[in-house]
């Protein structure tokens, strides 16, 4: 299949032309994200996609789009586009000063973007990651049925760079019947409280270090990424422990020989060999994704059995 990833000027002869979204500025990290590729752990892949699932579907929603339509998914803002017809784009995610050739539009989160019209984002005042998604979807190549990038093992498209231009699909009706306000999404303030499952692992630490686990306020490292996210506090003891290497799930809780968890995120290896002492739910996974280094954290046990 011939890719959708163009840059200008590269259209055969004769070739309709087909709206697009021009990356002035991809900031820091910008990739390109849907609901991932699930089912292909048995081969090495694993699921990959956005890592705050929730704001990339509301985004989607806002303008039309299937849930998991590809978008934007922006690390520590920066970003600027524009696209070549008048569109619809959403922005949701990590709370960001959002702007319009320079001014703050009057509505936030769902803006008509015309022809031509650059779209900046700011860096984040809470949050960590930012969706932004544009009536139509990006149409481009798919990997296993996703247009994710995977950026630990390199399955998908390249991480997005300046300069690059994505096209569009079809416009269609947008929905003006979602309040708003209901679309604010959940960032972690405070003390964020995280929830998790204990296991499979558990039982190779003692009842002192289960109960620091939970005891603990965790603080978010530099040390983060789409792969996953670094605790620092008092390290947990470990021991000696000679483990196979096991499957790996989204939201494992790892705790490697320095004894500092690690919250393994959306681009999470398929295995691995230290033991994972818990794993945080699916809904809540969301929430360490947007936690920005310096976020604090508390880690919550539900009782087992419970959702």
């Amino acid at each position: 299949m011939t890719s959708m990833l163009t840059r200008p000027g590269r259209l055969p002869s004769g070739t309709p032309v087909r709206a697009q979204v021009s990356v002035i500025d991809a900031g820091l990290s910008t990739t390109l994200q849907d609901l991932g590729r699930p089912g292909f752990a048995h081969l090495g892949v694993t699921t990959s996609g956005a890592a705050d699932r929730a704001g990339l579907t509301v985004a989607n929603r806002l303008v039309g789009n299937a849930d998991g339509a590809a978008a934007l998914e922006n690390t520590f803002g920066g970003l600027a586009i524009a696209v070549s017809a008048d569109r619809y784009v959403a922005i949701t995610g990590a709370t960001v000063e959002i702007r319009v050739d320079g001014r703050a539009p009057a509505e936030g989160r769902r803006i008509l973007l015309r022809a031509g019209q650059i779209l900046s984002l700011g860096r984040p005042v809470t949050g960590l990651r930012t969706y932004v998604a544009v009536e139509g979807g990006i149409d481009t190549d798919r990997v296993f049925g996703s247009a994710a990038t995977d950026c630990l093992s390199g399955v998908g498209p390249a991480q997005v760079r300046s300069g690059t231009t994505l096209a569009l699909g079809a416009g269609h009706p947008v929905p003006h019947d979602i309040p708003l306000e209901l679309t604010v999404p959940r960032l972690p303030v405070g003390a964020a409280e995280v929830r998790f499952r204990w296991g499979p692992r558990d039982g190779l630490f003692a009842p002192q270090d289960r109960a620091a686990l939970t005891a603990t306020t965790w603080t978010v490292s530099a040390d983060c990424d789409r792969v996953g996210a670094r605790l620092t506090g008092p390290p947990l003891t470990v021991g000696s422990v000679d483990l196979p290497s096991e499957g790996m799930a989204l939201g494992a809780i790892q705790i490697p020989p320095s004894g500092e968890p690690i919250v393994f995120l959306a681009d999470h290896p398929v295995t691995g060999g230290y033991p994972v002492i818990g794993v945080v739910i699916e809904r809540d996974v969301d929430l360490v994704a947007q936690a920005a280094p310096g976020t604090r954290i508390r880690l919550a046990a539900l009782p087992r059995g419970d959702d």
